[in-house]
């Protein structure tokens, strides 16, 4: 591969004798071969430039070949030493390793501010051919001179200068302009930084949003300046809002502009769900598939949670500054990429203050986050979580007590009732839910929360039927499971007699049972006897001959009880009728 950078020059016009213009146009170029090889082109001119009296330029050429060559990433630049040397003091100062290096370059600029493409602006400058700051350069330009040592020590007018005053006098005057840089400070740290580049830029943003405007005036315009703020760096845009917060902005226009930040940067996971990053009702936006695992970045997941802990951080404190189904939101976002555990109580906080306003939907907070383990072997897993809506269920409780006992306020906790209702018949469907965290959520509420039980009742319902319906599932598992390992072995077990316990237990059964069958004849020949005796004799009903006639059977049969070698019994009553078997007992 042949790579050849260009640097052009524009058309310059100069007097040559005859008073007409010549246009002289100048380069350097390098080339480089496939295998890797670099190769000095040895027509390079190097260009010196004068200003005469007549305000016009004049050059002089002289053919000498290059005799440095730089690196920056991976394009080398083979380049004349003096340009060079005369408006860079790191160049300067630097050790040149001999010239019979193989290493192909003799010099490597080592995380260039900007890259080649800045170092092009340099070469440019340094040959003294003409450069064009604009907004999309002058910060890298900036950090590059910095980082080369570009000072007026050097040279007056060196480029430090130059970029420090367009800077200052055209891009800070300028809002459009002021955004465009400070986005393209994102990859400029910490030059940007140390450079103060960034804060000037975020302190010009600051000043032109709140310059002269009332906070009713602001509320209105607010939208001319959301779009544009929202667009910047996570760090940047925390900048902006802190200060903002600090000049007491309201919390309704900080909310919006948080609201904004993150539906734009943390984007649903649901390609269904109605508009990009928008926060739906839905729990598959928030369900992590195990299968994608492997597929998720990690840098990615990791800016995410940066972004999620940053906007919770400057959420302001008031009720009304963000709706509760943002919050919610927002919690889910945070258990799904393991946010920390101290923000996530900060949200379900936040959440409790505002739950009256949280529907079923919301309140579907995944369990699962991204790269952890979705099968437990010992226990498993619900599929929401049950142990967030808890929480959050016992700071409404408290935030509602302090405001009936500071303000006396109606309480909401019957409107939270149903929603605690309708939550119970959500997760009721679920097999996973064990009967004690059910209970507890069910019990969470004070008794008189509830104007009616029918909702209760419902998820209740629902929940007893689910539970039915996994016992006979596991039920047939088992049997099914059963039969196939004991089928083999059925025959044998069938053929195979009692053992010498199961029959000594048999015979105790039988005598136990001899004994109470006497006792009960005993009785119910005492109170045959008192009968007779209260009822006359001569006169005899249907109802007496039928008991006489049971009691000639008890008392003049003969119970006879047999146990089979097998260890099961017979039973035989004689009567002048002749003999009956009773069924044996087995």
């Amino acid at each position: 591969m042949q790579k050849s950078i260009q640097l052009d020059r524009p058309e310059s016009p100069r007097n040559d004798s005859n008073g007409t213009n010549h246009v002289h146009n100048q380069r350097i170029v390098e080339t480089e071969t496939a295998d890797g090889f670099k190769k000095k082109e040895q027509s390079c001119f190097c260009l010196f430039v004068c200003l005469c009296f007549s305000s016009v330029f004049r050059f002089a050429t002289c053919q000498i070949p290059t005799d440095l060559s730089i690196q920056v990433e991976d394009v080398t630049f083979h380049v004349h030493k003096y340009p060079l040397v005369s408006k860079c003091g790191y160049l300067r100062t630097v050790e040149l390793p001999p010239p019979n290096s193989h290493l192909g370059y003799d010099l490597k600029l080592e995380k260039f501010p900007g890259g080649s493409e800045t170092f092009e602006i340099i070469l440019k400058f340094c040959y003294g051919l003409p450069i064009s700051l604009n907004p999309d350069t002058v910060a890298a330009t900036r950090c590059a001179s910095e980082f080369l040592d570009m000072t007026e020590a050097m040279e007056d007018g060196n480029l430090i200068a130059k970029t420090e005053a367009f800077f200052t006098f055209v891009v800070l005057s300028s809002w459009n302009d002021t955004v465009t840089v400070l986005r393209s400070c994102e990859i400029l740290s910490p030059w940007a930084e140390n450079l103060q580049i960034v804060r000037r830029c975020c302190d010009s943003i600051i000043s032109k949003i709140s310059r002269g405007n009332s906070a009713e005036e602001m509320l209105i315009e607010e939208n001319w300046w959301l779009k544009d703020v929202t667009t910047l760096h996570i760090s940047h845009f925390l900048r902006i809002i802190t200060a903002l917060r600090a000049k007491e902005m309201k919390p309704e226009i900080i909310g919006s502009c948080i609201i904004r930040y993150g539906e734009k940067w943390l984007p649903s996971t649901d390609t269904k769900t109605e508009g990009t990053g928008k926060y739906g009702n839905r729990i598959n936006d928030f369900q992590v598939m195990s299968g994608r695992k492997q597929e998720t970045n990690i840098g990615q997941n990791k800016e995410r949670r940066t972004i999620i802990e940053s906007l919770a951080s400057i959420l302001p404190p008031q009720k009304e500054a963000v709706p509760c189904k943002f919050l919610l939101w927002m919690l889910k976002k945070a258990i799904v990429y393991a946010a920390s555990p101290v923000l996530v109580l900060e949200l379900e906080k936040k959440i409790g203050m505002v739950l009256e306003n949280a529907s079923v939907n919301d309140l579907l907070i995944p369990t699962n986050s991204v790269g952890e383990q979705t099968i437990d072997s010992t226990e498993k897993q619900t599929m929401h979580n049950l142990e967030a809506v808890q929480r959050i269920l016992d700071y409404f409780l408290i935030y509602e007590k302090q405001q009936l006992q500071q303000q006396g306020l109606k309480s909401t906790a019957s409107n939270i009732s149903k929603l605690v209702d309708s939550y119970l018949a959500e997760i009721a469907s679920d097999p996973n839910v064990s009967i004690d965290k059910f209970q507890v959520l069910a019990e969470s509420l004070p008794r008189e929360a509830r104007a009616s039980h029918d909702g209760l009742y419902r998820a209740i319902d629902t929940y007893l039927q689910v539970l039915f319906s996994e016992q006979v599932k596991m039920k047939a598992a088992i049997q099914g499971k059963d039969h196939i390992t004991s089928d083999d072995e059925s025959d044998k077990e069938s053929s195979q007699s009692p053992s010498k316990k199961e029959v000594k237990s048999l015979k105790e059964e039988l005598e136990k049972i001899k004994i109470q069958m006497e006792e009960l004849q005993r009785d119910y020949s005492e109170l045959q006897h008192d009968y007779e005796k209260v009822n006359n004799k001569n006169r005899k009903t249907t109802w007496t001959f039928g008991w006489r006639k049971k009691k000639s059977a008890l008392s003049d049969g003969k119970l006879d009880r047999e146990v089979t070698e097998e260890g099961h019994y017979r039973s035989n009553v004689g009567c002048k009728a002749g003999s009956r078997r009773r069924q044996s007992i087995s």
